[in-house]
């Protein structure tokens, strides 16, 4: 892979990290929800199974769904109604994580597993792989579009978690957090929108 090519999908795994989207909009209420450093493993998580993502599909994963569009279909269910129902908990909680019985941020194995579901994140890596891969070299053009968005993806999910913990202070008022969370919830919930085209 060229220098050029290789910046050129630095770029693209950077727009497409940072942009909103599920991930991004869950770690925005995680991190007013719970804080930074509780948000963490729900970070790292994200970080993990995209990468596992990445891989898979680079291991010809992305050719099998193209190849079984009900395979595809069924993702595609799965995916929205666990996003539906992810955007339903973020919708309804009504106080701050601390202290709060059953309240708790996505854990790593859930963040790291939501992955495969994800739309976004789909079509994330079906692009990369198909448009930053060399078929001559094709292992190792691989792991260097995973290790790019691995590089990219860590500072900006952080960054969303960040947004999260700045707006603390002003949703610490129970009708301000009450209306932010169903915001965040409709927003994931529209993020579904493109997925039913």
């Amino acid at each position: 892979m060229s220098l050029d090519l290789f910046l050129a999908l630095v770029v693209f795994a950077f727009v497409t990290s940072i942009t909103p989207g599920p991930n991004n909009l869950m770690l925005l209420a995680s991190g007013v929800n719970f804080g930074f450093v509780r948000t963490i493993p729900h970070m790292l998580g994200i970080g993990a199974g995209f990468f596992s993502l990445l891989i898979g599909v680079g291991l010809g994963l992305g050719a099998v769904l193209t190849a079984y569009p009900q395979l595809h279909l069924a993702l595609k269910i799965a995916g929205g109604a666990y996003l539906l129902y992810l955007a339903w908990k973020i919708a309804m909680s009504r106080s701050m994580g601390e202290g709060t019985a059953g309240a708790r941020p996505m854990t790593f194995l859930e963040a790291a597993a939501f992955q495969w579901v994800n739309p976004k994140a789909w079509v994330m890596a079906v692009t990369a792989m198909a448009v930053y891969t060399d078929p001559a070299r094709p292992f190792l053009t691989m792991l260097l579009v995973a290790a790019a968005f691995a590089v990219v993806n860590v500072p900006s999910v952080s960054t969303w978690a960040g947004f999260g913990v700045a707006l603390r202070g002003f949703l610490a008022d129970p009708a301000r957090l009450k209306w932010f969370n169903i915001a965040m919830g409709v927003l994931l919930a529209v993020t579904l929108v493109p997925m039913l085209r």
